[in-house]
């Protein structure tokens, strides 16, 4: 189990890493055993995080992401809006300050039911 554990991380460490040294604007940490995003993750991606507009998650076990995931990233442009729409246990995600595209803002509402909060096209996250 141990070892199981110490490859996931070490996974997890590997894309980070190729993510910052690639000057890449995609995180993919796809199949990684994810249960929570990493808080060591956002120190890492520090100095690249307004880069990246696109992160994959798909096939992990997260429960939740944070609203310090939402601040982080928000330069985030696309939403799988199908594979959050097959989510039944999600309620609510707060999308706001991300420059979603247009598709994403008109195709989302009909189709999912939770809440999908999100900013008025072109407003921008107050300053930190």
């Amino acid at each position: 189990m141990l070892k199981k554990m110490g490859e996931a991380v070490a996974r997890v460490a590997r894309k980070v890493n190729e993510t910052v040294e690639s000057g890449s604007d995609t995180l993919d940490l796809a199949e990684c055993k994810l249960v929570s995003f990493p808080i060591g993750i956002y120190k890492v991606l520090r100095n690249v995080t307004d880069q990246i507009h696109l992160i994959t998650l798909a096939n992990n076990e997260l429960k939740s992401l944070t609203s310090k995931f939402m601040t982080t990233f928000c330069q985030l442009r696309d939403v799988p809006v199908e594979k959050l729409a097959a989510m039944p246990a999600l309620r609510s995600i707060n999308l706001r300050f991300n420059p979603l595209n247009a598709e994403v803002r008109v195709i989302a509402p009909p189709l999912i039911k939770f809440d999908m909060l999100m900013s008025p096209e072109g407003a921008r996250a107050p300053p930190p």
